[in-house]
């Protein structure tokens, strides 16, 4: 990937990350003039958020206790994973999900 397509999307990539109202920013800013750094990054930022939000409803309802805590922390890891790569302008998929989550999503972006 060129650093052009990098440094354009770097911004709405980083956004991605934070919080669901920050991936729902950076999709529709993405929409204006389609990044394909940012798009990749807006596809991880998504499946971490459904992979999130799945675990913590399934915990609530299912009383995981501490499998629960612990799957919930590997999110936060895997999240963290994602935000790193953005800041340092890689497209680096998250571990154990991100090849699934760019198939999954692929018609986003």
């Amino acid at each position: 990937m060129d650093t052009g397509t990098v440094s354009e999307g770097k911004t709405m990539a980083i956004i991605s990350y934070i919080t669901f109202i920050g991936t729902l920013i950076a999709f529709i800013m993405n929409q204006n003039k389609r990044n394909s750094f940012a798009s990749f990054h807006i596809r991880q930022a998504i499946g971490l958020l459904i992979l999130g939000f799945g675990i913590n409803y399934l915990s609530r309802f299912l009383e995981f206790g501490w499998a629960g805590s612990l799957l919930s922390a590997g999110v936060i890891v895997l999240w963290i994973i994602g935000l790193i790569g953005a800041i340092q302008g890689e497209e680096k998929k998250v571990p154990l999900l991100g090849d699934q989550f760019q198939e999954w999503f692929k018609s986003i972006g």
